[in-house]
């Protein structure tokens, strides 16, 4: 399955890749993109293997999540023919808020 990156997934990414570039250097913000290429990469050959999201069960797309790391993990969805990355989570935030900003 082919992995699509939804607008708001990319802006939560580049913020974070951002952040981190700025915080701890280049070489800490590029380890982050080779992790979340790498799940990517994953995703594609079995998309079933985030579990579902339980701040997301209530509604009526299946919203799946998979720890990046201990700072951040990749929330998506499985539609069709491809897989929809819908938001990239900073677990350190309230993760209520986070799982309501994700659209439909």
């Amino acid at each position: 399955m082919k992995v699509v990156w939804m607008e708001q997934a990319e802006e939560a990414l580049n913020n974070t890749t951002n952040y981190i570039n700025g915080q701890f250097g280049k070489k800490a913000s590029e380890r982050l993109l080779r992790e979340v290429y790498h799940l990517g990469c994953l995703l594609e050959s079995n998309p079933h293997l985030g579990a579902i999201e339980p701040l997301m069960a209530h509604r009526a797309m299946t919203y799946r999540s998979i720890v990046v790391n201990r700072l951040s993990k990749i929330v998506y969805r499985i539609v069709e023919d491809h897989i929809e990355i819908a938001d990239f989570w900073d677990t350190r935030r309230e993760p209520v808020a986070q799982a309501a900003k994700v659209e439909e």
